[in-house]
């Protein structure tokens, strides 16, 4: 764009005027901030809801149920559905949480018979403690990595949530995002402490397919054969069941799309004003440039640099924060017993970043162009 030659006069003009540099950048950051943590959240929702080519679990639950509480089904239909063709595997599951409604913090207890631990650990990397300790203990729980660090839980303490008290066994990180948010106890367990359960009764199935690809025939052969039943069925993918139980928490992440337009606009609007200033204050410099043999051209790409650098400072820290707060904060938003991650991934800096400059880019345009056109005896005319 210009040779590095020229950048110290780039930095110059930034610098020249500070204060007004240093409130331009910080509403820049501020925007880009916003814009970042918009973004993260779409992120997080396209994760927890896109179904891929390689997904091949099913969630059966109560027909025309959404909260965990009001889904009771029999244990004894792992044992039919099992029998179903592609199906290769069926976990059932009951569901506590302390919070049905939507929240930041929701704990998640999911209640697991212990033989089937086995078919969820290759997706787990634990981190402390260990499987052996919570198959030792009848209220042990294996804690998702989130939960644990959201809540600050340790090894071998114990609390109690939802009328549910647990010792933590072991904290693990998986890749998929409700393991993460959840601690998983012995089913009979939960069954028997769990405020309106008894024992027989789960929440749902989560049922591994052999094909990916008949993830929709075997969920309608599933309905089919308990739709007699006193207690009929509706199953679908695991992250069309995300998609339907947050489905309030889809909606606000959708609308958010125009904050993050918005922050765009602000961070447009920030250093086009700080560079439309600036320009009206140089113009008897611009003179001087061009008789110094600056050509116009040169000088609006000065101005587009400036631009570009006030843009990269203020998004580049802004990114900065965003992603570093939704790292380390290890947050979600959980509705109906399932989580959302918001999550940022190495890929949102450099977004964001890129984003940032383009924006500063585009800011300089017209008050380059403007610059570029007026000659020089306008220029000394206008002092």
């Amino acid at each position: 764009m210009i040779a590095p030659r020229f950048i110290p006069i780039v930095w110059k003009q930034v610098v020249r005027h500070r204060t007004r540099t240093l409130l331009t950048t910080a509403g820049v950051a501020v925007a880009m901030f916003l814009f970042v943590a918009v973004q993260s959240l779409q992120e997080g929702i396209r994760n927890a809801t896109e179904v891929t080519a390689t997904d091949r679990t099913l969630v059966v639950y109560r027909e025309n149920r959404y909260c965990p509480a009001t889904s009771r089904l029999p244990e004894h239909y792992a044992e039919r559905i099992s029998r179903i063709d592609g199906v290769t595997a069926v976990v059932p599951i009951k569901v506590v949480v302390n919070n049905c409604a939507t929240s930041l913090d929701v704990v998640t207890f999911r209640g697991i018979p212990s033989e089937t631990v086995s078919l969820l650990a290759p997706n787990w990397h634990m981190l402390a403690g260990s499987m052996d300790d919570w198959q030792k203990r009848s209220d042990a729980a294996l804690v998702g990595e989130n939960l644990a660090s959201r809540r600050g839980f340790k090894v071998g303490q114990t609390f109690n949530s939802a009328g549910v008290s647990v010792t933590v066994a072991g904290i693990f990180r998986s890749s998929e995002a409700q393991d993460q948010n959840a601690a998983y106890v012995h089913l009979p367990f939960l069954q028997q402490v769990a405020a309106k359960a008894g024992i027989g009764i789960v929440t749902q199935f989560n049922v591994r397919v052999s094909d990916p690809t008949r993830l929709e025939e075997i969920a309608a052969n599933i309905d089919a054969d308990f739709r007699t039943e006193a207690e009929p069925t509706q199953t679908r993918t695991e992250k069309a069941f995300v998609a339907q139980a947050g489905s309030d928490i889809v909606e606000i992440i959708a609308f958010t799309r125009y904050l993050g337009l918005g922050c765009l606009s602000a961070v447009l609007g920030l250093v086009a004003n700080a560079i439309v200033l600036g320009v009206q204050d140089r113009i008897k410099e611009h003179a001087v440039l061009q008789t110094l043999g600056f050509r116009s051209g040169l000088i609006a790409r000065l101005i587009i640099a400036e631009g570009m650098l006030m843009g990269v400072l203020g998004g580049g820290l802004g990114t900065f924060l965003a992603v570093s707060m939704v790292s380390w904060g290890n947050f979600s938003i959980s509705n109906e017993g399932q989580s959302v991650p918001i999550s940022a991934s190495p890929a949102m800096f450099a977004i964001g970043f890129l984003m940032s400059a383009g924006v500063g880019v585009a800011a300089g345009l017209v008050p380059a162009w403007r610059a570029s056109r007026r000659e020089i005896a306008h220029c000394f005319r206008a002092i």
